[in-house]
């Protein structure tokens, strides 16, 4: 994400009557503006050569009570930009004034969109994310899934993929709203897959909450770099999904999500193998599949 242009303007209209250190900081602050989320105060810090006190102070210079303020007010401008706001701003193509644009020239872009979010995946995720990922969905009891809103849509293609490679995955979105009977079956030998994506949805929170006093791991798929459920998560991968459209992409995510479940078939391949053997069994008893092409 891009730094916030109020507080850029506000560090280049300050930077003169800054101090030496402060200047450091606000060096780094500009020139890690796609991803200063990612960083902690501390971090910022250190990549500035200052000492703590210093930075807390600089976030006080510009208007923030604290770290965490400044940090918020970037997440906020992540987070809660609605599909209406977008296109208000700058979500749409140009105004042509009345020429015909191609309609494929504007496809073509929006691929490009999508194929350097799918280029950067690898990028924002770590070796030990991945690792620590598909260890605790292959070696779980039960794998529960749950995600709200433009979330779901991903929570349960993550449910149809891992149900093909192992036993016992459940989606916790239940359309009976028995959401809070299936929460309270999950225990210290379960993990639970939870999707938080853009715009949020505040029972997500409950769930993770629940799901984690009960001794569950918690493996998070988000577009957030910093959130109070990260903090929660025996492991984060991070997918973005942001740039500028009316509504997101979730290309990335989904293509991460196929990785995951091919990656733990092929872990586990006899496992998997002989799971999957069972469920085309039952297709073809049920007959509820269309053969041929």
């Amino acid at each position: 994400m891009a730094i916030q242009p109020a507080l850029e303007a506000q560090i280049h209209q300050c930077y003169g009557e800054l101090s030496s250190a402060d200047k450091k900081l606000a060096d780094v602050l500009l020139m890690r503006q796609k991803d200063l989320l990612s960083y902690s105060a501390t971090e910022l810090a250190e990549l500035a050569s200052v000492s703590k006190a210093s930075a807390a102070r600089f976030f006080r210079r510009l208007g923030y009570a604290d770290f965490s303020a400044f940090r918020q007010s970037l997440r906020d401008q992540v987070s809660e930009q609605s599909p209406l706001y977008l296109m208000e701003h700058n979500g749409l193509p140009p105004d042509s004034g009345g020429v015909p644009q191609s309609v494929v020239a504007g496809l073509e872009a929006h691929v490009q969109l999508d194929r350097r979010r799918l280029a950067s995946l690898p990028e924002l995720l770590s070796e030990r994310a991945l690792e620590t990922t598909l260890t605790e969905l292959a070696n779980a009891r039960r794998v529960w899934v749950v995600g709200y809103r433009n979330s779901f849509m991903l929570a349960f293609y993550a449910n149809a993929l891992l149900s093909q490679v192992r036993s016992e995955v459940y989606l916790l979105n239940e359309q009976a709203g028995k959401d809070a009977e299936l929460v309270a079956e999950i225990d210290s030998k379960d993990v639970l897959l939870a999707v938080d994506f853009r715009r949020r949805a505040k029972r997500l929170d409950g769930m993770v909450t629940l799901a984690r006093e009960a001794g569950a791991k918690l493996i998070l798929l988000s577009d957030a770099p910093v959130s109070k459920l990260a903090a929660k998560a025996d492991a984060v991968l991070r997918c973005s999904h942001h740039g500028g459209q009316v509504f997101d992409s979730y290309v990335a995510a989904v293509s991460l999500v196929n990785y995951l479940a091919t990656a733990m078939a092929g872990r586990s391949r006899k496992r998997s193998r002989a799971r999957m053997a069972r469920v085309e069994r039952a297709h073809d008893v049920l007959g509820d599949l269309e053969t041929g092409h």
